[in-house]
């Protein structure tokens, strides 16, 4: 299993999307986001995409060259059509641009459509916290709709709808809250299938409604389906997935789950609030501190030696891979080599 240094896989991903026709700086957009993805531990959201989205472009579902663009617009609102365009484009324009409204009005509510797979949701509400903003996300994926069975369901009808959010804190890492309302995403199935490792009790079924920990039945025709968020209470998952649909879908013109197997596009919320148009910016922190300290007041549970706050984890991860590399899996760096040759690179060079 490769391990590379984060700056070393930028490069390489740098080079595969410039290849496949991206300018530099939307190439940079899309491969700072997948190698952040794999700092936080997300590996299911890094580099393994970076084989996919490549394989993509080939066919000529994203459009490396697409703009987005601004197709509804009011103080506090707007709606963007990324035209195609890779989706870490389409959604960091949509997220600079709710910032930006935010700055000026107090909220920004920006939705996007037409934009593919727009990676990490969590990304974009860190991206208003980083600004001293609180950022909120909802994120469907437009009419496809057949991996997260319904509660009571055992055939999957839903997508893993994520729900992402991020608050500053004063001299600390933002609070970030990035989560599907599945029990799992749908990539960290992926990622064990290419390693060839089983995945807990709990996270899948088969086409027969079985418990299973093979990600192979996830997979199968006919497929087996990802279970929703919250084992015996899977009723809240599944209602917040309700949410999303309603929130994204609807709102962005993508659409809701309707059955479809390939996904054309994200639907995507993003709301932006500037702070001091709510509250005293200085209470404010002085809250979330407070908060903090109350909660890791707490005695700790057997096995555990420390509360965390939400991203706290993610957080630490990312300053231990900066040391000490980012690994991939043998399958995935297959496949990305692949790619690269079907863009005319020789991925020898990369070592």
């Amino acid at each position: 299993m490769p391990k590379f240094r984060p700056d070393a896989l930028r490069q390489i991903g740098y080079e595969l999307f410039g290849a496949a026709g991206c300018s530099v700086e939307d190439a940079r957009t899309v491969v700072d986001h997948l190698v952040e993805s794999n700092l936080f531990g997300h590996d299911s959201h890094g580099a393994i995409r970076f084989y996919e989205y490549a394989h993509h472009v080939r066919e000529g579902r994203f459009r490396p060259r697409a703009a987005p663009r601004i197709v509804q617009e009011a103080p506090c609102t707007a709606v963007v059509d990324g035209g195609g365009a890779m989706g870490q484009v389409g959604a960091t324009f949509a997220a600079r641009l709710a910032i930006r409204k935010a700055r000026e009005h107090g909220t920004g509510t920006v939705a996007l459509r037409n934009t593919s797979h727009v990676g990490r949701a969590g990304a974009y509400p860190l991206m208003a916290a980083r600004e001293g903003m609180l950022g909120l996300a909802f994120v469907n994926a437009g009419k496809l709709g057949y991996q997260i069975a319904p509660f009571g369901g055992i055939d999957g009808r839903l997508s893993t709808n994520p729900i992402a959010f991020a608050a500053p804190r004063r001299g600390a890492d933002p609070i970030m809250v990035d989560m599907t309302t599945s029990v799992v995403a749908e990539g960290k199935i992926r990622l064990a299938i290419n390693q060839g490792k089983p995945v807990p009790e709990g996270w899948i079924i088969d086409h027969e409604g079985r418990p299973t920990t093979d990600p192979r039945d996830f997979a199968a025709d006919p497929p087996g389906a990802i279970l929703p968020m919250g084992g015996v209470v899977a009723h809240k998952g599944y209602g917040l997935s309700f949410v999303v649909e309603l929130l994204a879908g609807t709102l962005s013109g993508q659409g809701c789950a309707a059955g479809e197997r390939t996904m054309r596009s994200n639907g995507v919320l993003l709301t932006v609030y500037r702070i001091e148009h709510f509250a005293d910016l200085s209470a404010y922190y002085e809250e979330v501190e407070g908060l903090i300290r109350h909660v890791q007041s707490s005695r700790v549970a057997p096995g555990f030696r420390e509360i965390l706050t939400p991203g706290e984890p993610e957080f630490r991860t990312a300053r231990r891979r900066e040391q000490e590399g980012i690994e991939v899996d043998d399958m995935t760096w297959s496949r990305i080599c692949d790619e690269a040759r079907a863009f005319g690179i020789d991925p020898a060079k990369w070592g």
